[in-house]
């Protein structure tokens, strides 16, 4: 009972004097937070891991040295060792996010120009990840070697490792992929996070990437999920891959009457006029004149994707109001042409036909003739007609 009670009291002892020092380096490191962001992180994040770890090493070795022999003494300080390996690890874990904030408050990614921050980033908390899972394998493995049983279990497993090992990353081939496809986007700088990228034909940003999932945020704020391995073994498109600056189009139908040099100067004016254009691309061209329509393109650019939405939505409306206001007469229009059909014509072929269209060429010409008449006819059909019927059937 002796022993118990020496033991109880090592144990309160040993916790009260490590809480106290505890709160003593708490107190002075939050002091020195005030100005180092470093001992302010620190004094926020470690606190509490320190202080578990701390505690639960301070009761183990009171237990050792002050506390005799008692009935349970093997499985508390067993448990002890146990508790103490899984706080190291939440310890080291919290040590790396310090170290991870450190890192990103140096490389800060809410300014312009920050694909190389954004870069560092995705690694860093890429390596983290992958640091913080590696720990806590480790954690758990060395608390199962703590066991004889398991111990000598082991020993034996080492020669069927081999063996082992492939049955293992066949069950886990999927996972394992991906997983190793994380660690490829973090390095081979094909994305980064807060990347603008369009993919399975939606168009949003990198949230965030983990060892097995990316998380992609589209533009109406829903979450698309993709694993790891899609980025690396599908085509996707990247806007920001060397910057954030990208070119758009706004397109408008107008009638053939239509004056361009007006409606480029509008153009012209609503991009001068607009915070969002960023002064490199404002164009407007004739793309296409077929269909009764002449279509006009107008190509600007912003210097992020967000600005360039907003930028060509204001561009289209403001051409449709111009012309609407200026140039009514340009608004699409569709042309029939109406003929009198003969009075001798059947019935039949009066209602059938509207319209009947003359070339001026005879059929026999050869102007009318691709693959006959002229020597590049002739040389045209000899090509695309085949064999001659009747060589083939004399052969």
């Amino acid at each position: 009972m002796s022993s118990l009670v020496t033991a109880v009291l090592a144990v309160v002892i040993a916790a009260t004097a490590t809480i106290v020092i505890d709160e003593i380096l708490h107190k002075v490191v939050r002091r020195v937070g005030r100005r180092s962001p470093l001992a302010a992180d620190l004094a926020r994040k470690v606190r509490r891991p320190f202080l578990v770890t701390t505690v639960l090493v301070a009761v183990q070795q009171a237990i050792r040295v002050f506390a005799g022999d008692f009935s349970f003494r093997a499985g508390v300080l067993h448990t002890l060792v146990l508790l103490c390996i899984a706080s190291s690890a939440w310890l080291v874990a919290a040590i790396l996010l310090v170290c991870e904030d450190v890192a990103l408050a140096k490389w800060r990614t809410d300014v312009p120009d920050n694909r190389k921050r954004r870069r560092i980033k995705t690694q860093v908390v890429m390596l983290r990840r992958v640091t913080v899972a590696a720990i806590v394998v480790l954690a758990f493995g060395v608390m199962l070697m703590t066991f004889p049983g398991i111990r000598a279990l082991g020993a034996s497993l080492l020669a069927s490792a081999g063996l082992l090992s492939v049955v293992a990353a066949l069950a886990a081939q999927s996972t394992l992929g991906n997983v190793f496809a994380g660690i490829q986007l973090a390095f081979s700088d094909a994305i980064r996070v807060d990347d603008v990228v369009v993919v399975e034909q939606e168009w949003g940003r990198i949230e965030e990437i983990t060892l097995t999932v990316v998380v992609v945020q589209i533009w109406d704020d829903r979450r698309l999920i993709l694993p790891t391995s899609y980025f690396t073994t599908k085509p996707f498109q990247n806007w920001t891959r060397t910057g954030s600056a990208v070119l758009g189009t706004a397109e408008v139908d107008v009638d053939w009457s239509t004056p361009i040099e007006p409606l480029r100067a509008e153009l012209q004016k609503v991009c001068e006029g607009s915070d969002l254009w960023d002064g490199r691309v404002c164009v407007l061209q004739v793309t296409e004149a077929t269909g009764g329509m002449v279509r006009l393109r107008a190509l600007v650019s912003a210097n992020d994707a967000g600005a360039l939405w907003d930028l060509r939505c204001l561009v289209r409306e403001r051409l449709v109001g111009w012309i609407w206001e200026h140039q009514r007469d340009a608004l699409p229009r569709m042309r029939a042409e109406l003929r009198q059909v003969e009075a001798t014509a059947t019935p039949q072929t009066r209602r059938g036909t509207a319209r009947v269209y003359t070339t001026g060429l005879d059929a026999t010409s050869e102007q009318a003739r691709v693959f006959s008449g002229g020597d590049d006819g002739d040389t045209r059909g000899i090509a695309f007609g085949g064999p001659d019927p009747v060589a083939v059937s004399r052969s």
